[in-house]
């Protein structure tokens, strides 16, 4: 049977298998493409993020005073713990660039010992936005969510911030949480605070040195206005409806829930692109030791994930200034 050859005209020419567009490989051109469009995506997230931050401005949490702790140290260290990841993922990126240029150079050992400090930082970062996570969804002060919705936070005389458990008075309740288990089998609640409304109302007044700072923001200051002990007795037994501890997608101690919404939307989709960049290191890594691209006599695949990985950092870095810097 006698095969027909048909020529399209297209052969040695660009896309036709020949020459190569912008001097790069289909392989590296699928991988800006991809950048492209992904670069898009975050670009729709983080200006979704900026109208809502301008438009409820008078309202937005400050990031000093949510993102304030420190593994293993007790205090108040506004952005240092954020700075830190930040840091890493950027000197993970230097690793990144030492590896690709070591693998220009054919030189398997130095690209085996850049690829693995790069998913060590790429690790570390991970680690540490999971503790950034939980410390968000945790909480530590607590709050009372006021019946429009806002938010009231508690400080001293001094401006700093009171955790509810330094003045609430527990008060005897045979309150408990409902469970499918111990009531209405196709309904249970959310897990009860660790103190209630009027226990932190009581607490409150026994309290003479507790004042109230409100979520509004005081444009000469730049800060949150803090009432006085009258306005804040006011504000606490007129607005105040229950107590919040925590962040999650319905209730948020450190502001409006839409916060917390971009919060765990924007950070989340970032970690996830770092944990896929990690995986894709990983594989190349070992790809890498087993001489995998030695036979090849190309560490372009080394090169490919580069361009993904700085990307990523890329990225992190615009995510840094919008929702922790602006």
């Amino acid at each position: 049977m006698d095969t027909t050859v048909v020529n399209t005209g297209t052969e040695g020419k660009t896309w036709g298998g020949g020459n190569k567009p912008l001097k790069a490989s289909y392989g590296k051109m699928m991988m800006w493409f991809f950048i492209l469009s992904d670069a898009l995506t975050f670009s729709g997230f983080l200006a979704s993020y900026g109208f809502s931050r301008f438009k409820f401005s008078e309202i937005w949490p400050i990031a000093d005073d949510v993102f304030t702790h420190v593994p293993f140290i007790h205090g108040d260290y506004p952005m240092i713990f954020v700075a830190f990841m930040t840091f890493i993922l950027i000197m993970s990126s230097v690793t990144m660039v030492l590896a690709v240029d070591a693998g220009h150079k054919m030189d398997k050992s130095k690209t085996t010992i850049y690829m693995f400090l790069t998913i060590i930082g790429g690790l570390i970062f991970l680690s540490s936005q999971a503790y950034e996570w939980t410390t968000f969804i945790k909480g530590e002060y607590g709050a009372v969510e006021t019946h429009g919705g806002n938010i009231i936070h508690f400080v001293n005389t001094d401006g700093n911030r009171v955790a509810l458990k330094d003045f609430a008075i527990a008060q005897p309740t045979d309150r408990a949480q409902h469970e499918r288990k111990n009531g209405i089998w196709y309904s249970d609640e959310k897990k009860l605070t660790s103190f209630t409304f009027n226990e932190v109302l009581a607490g409150f007044k026994a309290n003479d040195d507790i004042l109230v700072k409100t979520t509004y923001t005081d444009n000469a200051t730049g800060h949150k206005t803090v009432l006085s002990r009258a306005e804040s007795l006011t504000e606490l037994e007129t607005k105040g409806k229950n107590v919040v501890e925590g962040a999650n997608l319905v209730h948020n101690e450190y502001g409006p829930p839409l916060f917390a919404n971009y919060f765990f939307f924007i950070t989340g989709f970032h970690g996830f692109h770092v944990s896929i960049g990690v995986l894709l290191n990983i594989i190349i890594f070992f790809n890498v030791i087993l001489g995998t691209y030695e036979k090849r006599n190309s560490y372009e695949m080394v090169e490919k994930v580069g361009l993904y990985w700085h990307f990523v950092d890329l990225v992190w870095v615009f995510v840094f200034t919008f929702f922790y810097l602006v």
